[in-house]
């Protein structure tokens, strides 16, 4: 069975790649009338690492379009 953290870090994973404003306020809206604690949820070490590893692509222009990343990695799927 899939840890909290595990499952969490899925959920982002799809959140990240929805580019429909819709469908994000929509969640958003879903959200917050729920009857979930809204409290600071604690990080692992591992977690602040890759956060601080993606302030400091962001800051430094290493980025990448949504879509030119899906071309990639359907090309590097096919020569797999």
């Amino acid at each position: 069975m899939a840890t909290l953290n595990e499952i969490r870090n899925r959920v982002i994973d799809s959140l990240m790649s929805i580019d429909n404003s819709q469908y994000l306020q929509a969640l958003e809206k879903m959200i917050k009338s729920s009857n979930v604690e809204h409290d600071k949820i604690p990080i692992t070490e591992e977690q602040k690492i890759l956060l601080t590893m993606s302030e400091d692509d962001i800051q430094n222009g290493k980025m990448i379009d949504q879509d030119l990343l899906n071309k990639q990695e359907l090309q590097w799927l096919k020569e797999k």
